[in-house]
């Protein structure tokens, strides 16, 4: 049994995302959900929402219990791309790539 949650067209760069999911993929949930609330930037914030998310739906549609839950899966894939332009020198224009991303979550219970 497994719960997921996913939130879409996130405006940060996965590039940023990446390393904060990286130190809480396999962690147990109230580890995972410490380490995202002292770690520093938004990207954290981000994230434990959405581990937050994948636990709400563990509990109340699957009857699963919180204390034995960890992230056995967590990713940050690109989104969509908004390109905008920016005046540069001697009349050119200068692209600026924002970029957005898909963040996943999925929670299983230890046996």
């Amino acid at each position: 049994m497994e719960a997921k949650a996913i939130a879409k067209y996130v405006r940060m760069s996965p590039i940023k995302l990446k390393p904060v999911t990286d130190l809480v993929r396999g962690k147990d949930l109230n580890e995972a959900l410490t380490i995202l609330k002292f770690t520093p930037g938004k990207g954290s914030e981000i994230i434990e929402k959405v581990v937050k998310s994948a636990a709400a739906n563990a509990e109340n549609n699957f009857d699963m219990n919180p204390d034995n839950l960890y992230v056995a899966e967590v990713y940050a894939h690109q989104g969509p791309t908004m390109k905008r332009w920016r005046a540069g020198s001697q009349g050119r224009a200068s692209i600026i790539l924002k970029r957005s991303s898909h963040i996943g979550v999925t929670l299983k219970e230890r046996d």
